[in-house]
């Protein structure tokens, strides 16, 4: 029972490792090839949170506002989806008041081929193309199904209120 236990412990040693090999390279990668309209930086304190900035895209309720959000690895990156939440608030069908995000790559699609630059474009994405089919907020989702231009104003509203620098 000893030798299985350290055995385990030397397995999982060795996942920690790899798993601190890949956000390093995945943080140095991301500083030579920022993706333009997001700010991706590592907290000092813990290499594993994330302070996200992710600018409005153009033509949307979001155009001109910067929403920050947190993403932290946990211990089973890349085995595992990051965890991900808006902190800035924003009226969208995909995303509650908690900020928590529905979207499919960080709940039963990831992928460990997937990395933090390609979550924070979806992100992005999502933005640009809100999925009130697939809603976190029924009402904000009904909003938006049933009435477009009220969601979309009340969406650049918030904006104005909560997203701007």
């Amino acid at each position: 029972m000893c030798c299985n236990a350290l055995k385990t412990q030397t397995m999982s040693d060795g996942n920690a490792q790899q798993s601190t090999r890949r956000i390093q390279k995945e943080t140095e990668r991301i500083a030579k090839n920022p993706i333009p309209g997001i700010s991706i930086k590592a907290k000092k304190e813990n290499f594993r949170h994330f302070d996200i900035v992710i600018t409005g895209p153009k033509d949307t309720p979001y155009d001109g506002g910067l929403f920050r959000l947190e993403l932290f690895l946990t211990p089973n990156y890349p085995m595992e989806a990051p965890k991900m939440r808006f902190l800035t608030k924003i009226f969208h069908p995909n995303v509650d008041k908690l900020g928590r995000i529905c979207l499919d790559i960080l709940k039963d699609k990831w992928s460990p081929a997937l990395c933090i630059d390609k979550v924070c474009l979806s992100i992005l994405l999502l933005l640009q193309a809100p999925n009130p089919d697939d809603p976190l907020d029924a009402a904000v989702a009904k909003q938006w199904r049933d009435d477009l231009e009220k969601a979309q104003k009340t969406a650049r509203d918030w904006t104005t209120k909560y997203a701007k620098a």
